[in-house]
C-alpha cells in the first residue's frame, strides 16, 4: 500500500469484545456496522492498555484477505465524572473491606478463635497474589506472557483475595472484566465461608486436632 492509499479518516467505536490474555479484539463502530479488528500494538505504545467497553478512534483498512482491521488506534479522551470511577472498577471504599478483613483475622487470633497460624497464612498469600497481580500488570503493559487467570483465582481462594482486592483498587488492574470479577469474588466466598466454619464448634474441635497433632 502506497502512501496515497493509506486511510485518512478516522472514526469513532467502542470495543465490544477483547481478548486481554492475546492483546486483541474488536471494536463496534457508532452507528453499527462491520466489526473491525484491532490489535494491542495498534495503540500507542507506553499508553493505557485497551479494555472491554472503552471508547476509541481509529482508522480501517482492509488486509489482504478483505477484513476490516483497525491500521491505528487511540483512546477517546472524554472528561469522567463522578460516577465513572465506580462504572471502571474503581471502588475506594473495597479498599476498606480488604484492609478490614487483615485486621480482623488477627483480631480473632488475639482472641484466642483462631490460631496464629491462620493469620500467617492470609497475610503471606495476599502479599504474594498482590505480587503477581503487580507482574502480571507489566506483563500486560510489555505485551509479554501472562499469569492464568485460573492461577490468581487459586491464589484468592487459598487466602490471597484480600491482597488481589488491594492491587485490583490500587493498581487499576482485573477491575474490569465482568467474568473475572465474578469467579473472584466467589473464591473470597468459598475462602471466607471456611473461615467461619473455623470459628463454629466443630471448626474449632478440626483447628485443634490440627494444632494438637491428634
Amino acid at each position: 500500500m502506497n502512501a496515497d492509499a493509506r486511510p485518512t479518516v478516522r472514526f469513532q467505536g467502542r470495543i465490544t469484545a477483547w481478548r486481554d490474555d492475546r492483546g486483541f479484539g474488536f471494536i463496534t463502530p457508532d452507528g453499527g456496522g462491520e466489526h473491525v479488528f484491532v490489535h494491542i500494538r495498534n495503540f500507542p505504545r507506553g499508553g493505557r492498555r485497551p479494555a472491554q467497553d472503552d471508547r476509541v478512534n481509529y482508522t480501517a483498512e482492509r488486509d489482504e484477505r478483505g477484513r476490516l482491521r483497525a491500521a491505528s488506534a487511540a483512546h477517546v479522551v472524554t472528561t469522567k465524572s463522578p460516577s465513572s470511577s465506580f462504572r471502571h472498577g474503581r471502588r475506594p471504599g473495597l479498599l476498606a473491606v480488604a484492609v478490614a478483613f487483615l485486621l480482623l483475622v488477627p483480631a480473632l487470633v488475639a482472641l484466642g478463635r483462631l490460631p496464629a497460624a491462620i493469620a500467617v497464612v492470609y497475610v503471606v498469600m495476599s502479599i504474594v497474589t498482590f505480587g503477581a497481580y503487580a507482574l502480571d500488570k507489566e506483563a500486560a503493559r510489555a505485551d509479554r506472557w501472562r499469569t492464568p487467570e485460573s492461577t490468581l483465582h487459586m491464589l484468592g481462594l487459598f487466602g490471597g483475595w484480600p491482597g488481589a482486592l488491594l492491587a485490583q483498587q490500587l493498581l487499576r488492574h482485573k477491575s474490569k472484566k465482568a467474568s473475572f470479577i465474578a469467579a473472584f469474588w466467589f473464591s473470597a466466598a468459598v475462602n471466607a465461608s471456611v473461615l467461619l466454619w473455623m470459628l463454629t464448634p466443630s471448626g474449632s474441635e478440626f483447628l485443634t486436632s490440627l494444632t494438637s497433632g491428634r
